[in-house]
Parts: structure tokens; sequence; C-alpha cells
């Protein structure tokens, strides 16, 4: 059976969407991903479907059930190269993916998860003077 690539790119996960997303490969690359966010422990996931025509109302929950499972591991999901057709075809559908960002491409994907999650500061650990002393 196909399988959709999910790709490591720093501390984001990129999945690049080419094929019709069918039933089974859909349920395959739920179960992928979250796998792979946790196996890596990454923060962000970007979902490029720039190479879909059609997304139908079983593509479009399963978009948005991917960013609840990620979103229930620590990470934010970002849907990226919607082409506007798509984008009315959802609105039509009823479907306006709550929950999940969207940008116009994995550069500007890249940005959002970043902006989003500022580095936290790393706290420097200051000798113990009690152990100094022994």
């Amino acid at each position: 059976m196909d399988r959709v690539p999910v790709l490591p790119l720093g501390d984001v996960l990129l999945v690049s969407i080419q094929v019709d997303l069918e039933d089974q490969l859909a349920l395959r690359l739920q179960e992928d991903l979250a796998e792979k966010i946790v196996a890596t422990g990454v923060h962000g996931v970007i979902i490029d479907i720039t190479a879909l025509d059609i997304v139908d109302s079983f593509v479009g929950r399963m978009l948005a059930t991917i960013a609840s499972v990620s979103r229930v591991l620590d990470a934010e999901t970002v849907v990226v190269g919607m082409r506007p057709a798509v984008a009315i075809t959802l609105v039509e559908l009823g479907l306006p993916l709550r929950g999940i960002r969207t940008a116009l491409n994995v550069e500007l994907g890249l940005r959002m998860l970043r902006e989003a999650r500022p580095e936290a500061p790393v706290e420097e650990l200051e000798p113990d003077d009690t152990t100094a002393a022994a």
C-alpha cells in the first residue's frame, strides 16, 4: 500500500500530498503522522496540498482530524498551498477547517509556526553552594 511521505524539516514535519487521498491512505497518513510527531518531538506540521485540484468533504474532515490529533500531541498544523477553488469548495461544504491555520506556501507556513512558538529561554544552572564546598 502506498504512503504519503512525512519528512522532517528542522523542528517541523512536512507532509506533501501529491495523490488523491482514498480512505485507507488517509487513515495510514493519520497514523504515520501521529507516530512521527511522538518519535521526533516536533511542535509543528505543515500539510502541503498544492497538488490537490479537488478537496471533498472526506479530505476536509481528514485534515481537521489530523490537526486535532496533532494538537493533542503538542504540534500545531498549518495547511499550505490551498487553491482558491479548494477554499471555496470547503466553505460551500460547511468545512471551514476550524482550528487549522493556513498559509499560501511552505515558507510562510514555516514562518507562521516559528512565530507562534518562540524559543524558550534556556536558564543557566548555577552550581549549588553545598555541592561546590564538598
